[in-house]
């Protein structure tokens, strides 16, 4: 198939470097650009520091740190069920969005059948009212509610209210290279807004300019959500229509930017959980074959995924010993010498970020 509306996989990977911020540094600020990625994974706190730090100039931790203590930023529970970066004015308007994700992942968990003859609304409501006298930890919240309901398992109870329940996670949780356990209170009480209910097609076209150009079972995979086909089929010319090498429909913004498959990617670090990773359902456009994504636990910051040349090409982490920050990176295949040159410079700046007071020491090897 050949035509102007056929888009390669290599122009894909462009566009979607482009929106994502990873073919050139922004010069934006810390919610602005929060906004333009519909948020960071945040499964791991740090994470999005170096997230932020791959896709802005000139950025800073404390940068991050503060919007997080102000409250323009927030750790919540959304896409994929799975805990975001977002700004507050986000958290208002996409958590009534991903009422249902949340719900039916609860509902697919061992938890939802150990609430001791508790209604899930029930729940909800006695934790709303725990949350808006203090912040808790989940085991704490399970103990109080266990309290309510003896027979129930502390932990299911205490699932049920976070996943249920628009609740966001507090500082000093997500302050980078702070150790400290997820704090949870009320959405609306911790930000000051109530939930915003936006028209049907604005959270595919969030995705479009954030992650496209995509089809349908992209936005989906990226979301949780399912039935946006009948969405997507509302959007008249909000969209524009392509077609990729399998003759896929895709969507996209029809000023959107789609960059040349010749313009230059450097390479570029991102933290574990990257939502650049896992926001397709067709994820060639970034990763060859059927490779899996990493996702190590721990608090982030010390370990991700390399790009080269605007591919998935290995992974790195940090490891610190006696004044010295060794970056091992390991690539999947051989480097051309010029390539190899360019990851080992960015190596270097990744750890002047992380570890800036540090003796740097880089390595680079063949997986």
């Amino acid at each position: 198939m050949t035509g102007p509306d056929l888009l390669g996989r290599r122009a894909l990977n462009r566009a979607t470097l482009a929106r994502q911020l990873l073919l050139g540094r922004a010069c934006l600020p810390v919610p602005g650009a929060l906004e333009h990625l519909v948020g960071l994974q945040a499964q791991a706190p740090d994470a999005p520091y170096v997230g932020l730090w791959s896709r802005l100039g000139e950025f800073r931790t404390t940068a991050l740190a503060r919007a997080v203590e102000e409250r323009h930023v927030v750790r919540v529970p959304l896409m994929r069920a799975t805990v975001h970066l977002v700004t507050a004015a986000d958290c208002a308007l996409l958590r009534p969005w991903l009422q249902p994700v949340l719900e039916r992942a609860f509902a697919g968990q061992a938890f939802a059948r150990r609430l001791g003859g508790a209604g899930p609304g029930d729940v909800v409501n006695a934790a709303a009212g725990l949350l808006a006298a203090a912040t808790m930890t989940r085991a704490e919240l399970g103990a109080a509610l266990a309290g309510r309901w003896p027979e129930g398992d502390p932990r299911a109870l205490a699932y049920a209210a976070t996943y249920l329940l628009p609740v966001v996670q507090v500082p000093p949780r997500g302050i980078w290279g702070v150790t400290a356990p997820a704090r949870w209170t009320l959405a609306e009480s911790w930000t000051g807004r109530g939930p915003r209910r936006a028209a049907p097609g604005q959270l595919v076209l969030r995705y479009l300019s954030a992650f496209g150009p995509g089809t349908v079972r992209d936005m989906q995979t990226w979301s949780g959500l399912t039935r946006l086909q009948e969405v997507a089929d509302r959007l008249g010319p909000a969209v524009r229509r392509f077609r990729d090498e399998s003759g896929r429909e895709l969507l996209d913004l029809p000023d959107a930017p789609r960059p040349s498959p010749d313009t230059p990617a450097p390479p570029r670090f991102l933290p574990e959980y990257d939502n650049v990773l896992l926001s397709h359902a067709d994820r060639s456009r970034i990763i060859d074959g059927r490779r899996r994504v990493p996702l190590p636990p721990g608090n982030g910051g010390a370990r991700g995924t390399l790009l080269v040349d605007g591919m998935f090409s290995g992974t790195w982490s940090c490891a610190r010993s006696a004044g010295t920050a060794t970056l091992h990176i390991e690539t999947f295949g051989p480097l051309t010498v010029a390539a190899a040159r360019e990851v080992s410079d960015e190596g270097g700046r990744l750890l002047a970020f992380i570890a800036p007071r540090s003796d740097p020491q880089v390595v680079l090897a063949v997986s």
